[in-house]
């Protein structure tokens, strides 16, 4: 299984302890070693960073955790291939724009006998299942919203459809940011953090690493963290319900109608394209 990372605040936020324990996932803790990738929304800009390499030895990672880059939406990967060679052109997170603006995708999971059909202006440039499922997405809301971005609950709605039909290829974990809303998928295995006031005292569950948020932080913070497994190991993490959709913004969920997909059969190969 590979793992996804996902941040949404409702103030600019550094990812600095969350990434040093996914970093160790990638070669240290877990045997994710086919590349790794972060992306941060930075107003309309954003900035990405991806390396082929493992991530528990990767200089490019060990920049992303010390350097505080402050974002409202942040999205990392760190993959354990299963359809495309390890390569930076299959690394994930991916990008592309739509409607002026930047959206960042990654998936965790195995899409099989799955080739839609693209038209050419959203086409793949390296081989993964993951790569060509963005691509489908976000054709599908430009033909759907060809005037421009719909109201959340619409786009909402419309990923939903679209999840429950690449679902049925199978699995589908995957979170995606417009740099609005984030986008969390559970296919099978995916949860999640909403720290605020007061806040505590956190302890990774891969590092041996400990911060005291309240020393950071104003009582109007609000943060919210996904990941594939719980990256810490004294606070209650919720786990979402396979076959959800659920849409992050100001660092908590937002009710934007039904959740409702169709979870993919556990007994699929799960990996990431």
């Amino acid at each position: 299984m590979c793992q996804l990372l996902g941040m949404n605040c409702n103030v600019p936020t550094d990812i600095c302890f969350s990434f040093a324990g996914f970093q160790a996932r990638g070669g240290v803790t877990d045997h994710h070693r086919d590349g790794w990738g972060i992306a941060f929304f930075e107003g309309r800009g954003v900035r990405v960073f991806l390396d082929p390499q493992p991530s528990a030895n990767s200089p490019v990672a060990e920049l992303v955790r010390n350097y505080p880059i402050r974002s409202l939406n942040v999205i990392a990967h760190i993959r354990k291939a299963t359809q495309g060679q390890v390569r930076l052109d299959n690394t994930h997170p991916f990008q592309r724009e739509l409607w002026g603006r930047y959206w960042i995708f990654a998936h965790n999971g195995n899409l099989l006998d799955y080739a839609p059909a693209l038209t050419g202006r959203f086409v793949p440039v390296g081989s993964t299942d993951s790569e060509a499922a963005l691509c489908h997405i976000l054709q599908c809301l430009a033909q759907r919203f060809p005037d421009g971005p719909p109201s959340a609950v619409a786009l909402h709605e419309t990923l939903r459809e679209l999840t429950i039909e690449i679902g049925q290829h199978g699995e589908f974990n995957y979170l995606l940011s417009d740099g609005e809303h984030l986008f969390a998928h559970c296919s099978s295995r995916l949860a999640f953090i909403v720290r605020e006031a007061p806040f505590t005292v956190a302890h990774l569950a891969d590092q041996d690493m400990t911060v005291d948020f309240s020393r950071h932080t104003t009582p109007n913070d609000r943060v919210a963290v996904i990941a594939t497994v719980p990256l810490t190991d004294n606070e209650t993490w919720q786990q979402m319900t396979p076959g959800s959709l659920v849409a992050f913004r100001h660092g908590a969920p937002v009710p934007l109608g039904d959740t409702r997909t169709v979870a993919s059969s556990p007994s699929r190969t799960t990996g990431s394209g």
